[in-house]
């Protein structure tokens, strides 16, 4: 018997999506953290880090090149919306 049973049903439900789905989702899941503690910077990491992780995810997972272009928008984004933050 198998302790761990959220996982196969984790990964089922998955296996639908390539890697650059999942991290836009969790960036759209994720951007209203820094919206709700009223934070520019938080933001500002924020569209960051989720610009590098999709700017390398067609090379980790083989995903499609938009992910990629995204992923440079974001990462020209961040640093412009922390130069503004107070």
């Amino acid at each position: 018997m198998s302790i761990l049973v959220p996982m196969p049903l984790l990964d089922d439900f998955l296996v639908n999506y390539n890697l650059g789905q999942v991290i836009l989702a969790m960036f759209i899941l994720s951007l209203p953290v820094g919206f709700v503690f009223g934070s520019r910077k938080i933001t500002a990491i924020n569209v960051s880090m989720f610009g590098l992780l999709l700017t390398l995810a067609p090379s980790l997972g083989g995903g499609d090149v938009y992910f990629g272009y995204l992923g440079i928008i974001l990462l020209v984004l961040g640093p412009m919306i922390y130069s503004i933050a107070k």
